[in-house]
């Protein structure tokens, strides 16, 4: 019983603490908490590593540019920016486990050839590994500088905070002791008597509070360092998500394809060709029985009729005629015509977007109109577009079940796909219970 007591009072007080410590204002919480003690490290151990990279990288690239008259520079020098590459990689993680910065490699060597000249032109031709020399010589005097700032506040704010607990060691001049602020050849002025001594508390601990948010301001700097010289180049990140877009689009495009085909498959093209076997029965039959050849012309009549209606919400899933002639607000109050629920449509757009955005919008807002129809089991839907600086928003809102999740492999997954390939974004707030809005945001120029 005593053990289980001792455990759930020590869980208790845990808890305690912990409230009390977050009923603390920041200002307050700052100089205990861990992240301003783990940014204080980074500050400091920042001094010897930019020492020793800095030192590095100066020794080897002067070195390298000295022999370049010889063959032995150019090794050298690929040396050099391949260790500067490789500090770089110390460098993100430090700022990874000690700022929470979270900085992804940048791009790889790409190598044509295999081979050691091939690694050597590579290294040298690549503008990630210049941008790493870069950060090795400006890192130097700013890491200085914010180890001399951080420490003289750091260890000021502290000293002079604590002075209370520790201002008796020093000696006694002339029957008094404390710390000499100034004074004269006869000792006779300290900080030893009650009210100089909670002065100086006071302003140490106004420089212990300060102290946490001067790092802070200073890491700041470390912090777009880090992203700017040692990240991927801002060049390479777009390249990326060009070729990602552009995987995208082909896979959309090859998807609507294959849907395009089996739809023609498997819907107009079998009623054509039942159509030519029943209109060759009926043929035949015209002469021999003319009531049944009729018959069958007529049931013939009522297959076109449903071939065309098919063949039209074909090429209306392509690319509806109502969009190039009217525009978007028509060819949505016309979706919103087909929904088996209530559709309130408002358009408020100054003008027409680029073709291909005002197309994105439409299919946008039809896919989320039949899955409203589908699965939300709602009475009513609002339907808004509208337009705001250089983008083209859309929201659908409806009153159903809600719980509609883009994850994983629905349908609101391959269209927030769809959109992020012309730098689009789409957003869904589902609650379970309702109700469910979708919003959709779109380059106004594609």
């Amino acid at each position: 019983m005593a053990t289980e007591y001792g455990q759930g009072y020590g869980m208790h007080g845990t808890v305690a603490d912990e409230r009390t410590r977050r009923r603390l204002p920041t200002a307050l919480r700052a100089p205990v908490e861990a992240r301003s003690w783990r940014e204080l490290g980074y500050v400091l151990l920042s001094l010897p590593i930019s020492i020793l990279l800095f030192t590095y990288a100066v020794t080897m690239v002067s070195l390298g540019a000295g022999l370049l008259i010889t063959f032995l520079g150019v090794p050298v020098l690929a040396g050099a920016l391949a260790g500067c590459r490789g500090f770089g990689a110390l460098e993100r993680a430090r700022a990874r486990g000690l700022l929470g910065l979270d900085v992804a490699d940048p791009e790889p060597l790409r190598l044509k050839k295999n081979g050691p000249m091939a690694w050597m032109g590579a290294v040298l031709k690549s503008g990630t590994s210049w941008r790493h020399l870069l950060y090795a010589v400006l890192h130097f005097p700013w890491a200085v500088f914010s180890f001399v700032v951080a420490l003289s506040f750091w260890s000021y704010g502290w000293a002079l905070l604590t002075y209370p607990l520790w201002f008796w060691v020093f000696p006694v001049y002339a029957g008094q002791g404390g710390l000499q602020l100034y004074g004269d050849q006869h000792h006779q002025i300290y900080l030893d008597n009650p009210f100089e001594i909670t002065v100086t508390a006071l302003i140490g601990l106004l420089f212990t509070l300060a102290t946490p948010w001067i790092v802070r301001a200073l890491t700041m700097v470390d912090r777009v360092m880090v992203r700017g010289l040692l990240g991927p180049s801002t060049l390479a990140t777009r390249v990326v998500e060009l070729e990602s877009d552009r995987g995208v689009v082909v896979d959309t495009a090859a998807a609507d394809l294959r849907r395009i085909e089996r739809d023609l498959h498997d819907g107009a093209q079998a009623r054509l060709v039942a159509l030519a076997m029943d209109l060759g029965l009926a043929k035949e039959k015209l002469t021999e029985d003319p009531e049944a050849a009729a018959r069958m012309v007529g049931e013939a009549h009522g297959e076109v009729k449903t071939a065309l209606q098919e063949l039209r919400d074909l090429a209306r899933g392509i690319h509806p005629a109502v969009l190039t002639d009217r525009g978007l607000d028509a060819a949505l109050s016309s979706v919103a015509s087909r929904c088996t629920v209530p559709v309130q449509v408002e358009v408020d757009l100054p003008a027409r977007p680029a073709a291909a955005i005002e197309g994105i919008a439409y299919f946008t807002v039809s896919e989320l109109l039949q899955n409203v129809s589908k699965h939300a089991q709602a009475t009513w839907v609002a339907v808004d577009v509208w337009r705001v600086e250089n983008r083209l928003m859309l929201q659908v809102v409806d009153n159903g079940v809600g719980g509609a999740d883009a994850s994983g492999g629905s349908g609101l997954a391959g269209l927030a796909g769809r959109l992020d390939a012309v730098d689009g974004i789409l957003v869904v707030d589902s609650p379970a219970g309702g109700p469910t809005r979708i919003t959709a945001e779109l380059p106004w120029r594609g």
